[in-house]
């Protein structure tokens, strides 16, 4: 029997919609029963994660864990949330529902340490996914290590993204700035870290290799929900 997926979304509600379009491109179906049910919950008064791991706003934790609790009721089998910055939450989120609930990042890092020889890893990810370090602390497990970027380029990826939030025009550059600084680093692949930006790579045409976790969380998605991923793709 087909498991019924919820998307704690609306963080933001852009990348909430591709996600779910990711979802439904990947899988291998042929007729509209053949695709997942999907509950969506668009939940756009979640507050700021990052403004407030910075200690500047108020905390999204009681906002995502009933978000969470609602998709459940709602009838969700399990749970994926669009948001990279969110998840330094997610043990407090698990620990409120009582059903599966995939986490976006360590699936991201179990992809690349199956599939990429390479231990250094670019991070591009808003201030406060640098800040909380959800994924270092995950990747350590998988003998990752990861590579930030300055101060200066931190604020310049920080633009890029809420102007993507924002529906405003962003400059580029601003995100080759942090790449190229990532890859003098030492960097060899490159993580999007923030839902907008693997928004902005659908969007802009972004040049480049990068994983993308959005893809990867889908993907997972489709295979637990018990349907197939087009084209045999192995994740």
């Amino acid at each position: 029997m087909c498991k019924t997926l919820g998307i704690v979304g609306g963080m933001g509600p852009l990348a909430t919609s591709i996600l779910f379009k990711k979802i439904i491109y990947n899988t291998d179906a042929k007729t509209d029963q053949e695709h997942l049910n999907i509950i969506i919950n668009n939940n756009v008064s979640i507050p700021d994660r990052t403004r407030y791991i910075l200690g500047e706003g108020i905390s999204p934790v009681n906002d995502l864990i009933a978000t969470s609790i609602n998709l459940e009721k709602s009838g969700a089998d399990y749970l994926i949330m669009p948001c990279n910055t969110a998840h330094c939450f997610y043990e407090e989120i698990a620990s409120n529902i009582n059903i599966p609930f995939l986490n976006m990042i360590e699936e991201t890092a179990i992809y690349i340490a199956k599939n990429f020889k390479a231990k250094e890893v670019g991070l591009l990810a808003t201030e406060g996914t640098y800040i909380s370090r959800v994924y270092e602390d995950l990747f350590t497990k998988y003998n990752i290590d990861i590579i930030t970027p300055s101060r200066c380029n931190i604020n310049k990826i920080m633009r890029f993204i809420y102007g993507i939030k924002a529906s405003v025009d962003v400059e580029l550059q601003d995100f080759y700035d942090v790449k190229n600084e990532l890859e003098q680093k030492g960097a060899d692949i490159f993580i999007l870290g923030c839902t907008e930006l693997s928004t902005a790579y659908d969007l802009y045409g972004i040049q480049g290799e990068y994983i993308n976790p959005l893809d990867i969380i889908a993907k997972k998605a489709i295979l637990y929900g018990g349907k197939k991923i087009k084209n045999d793709v192995v994740i």
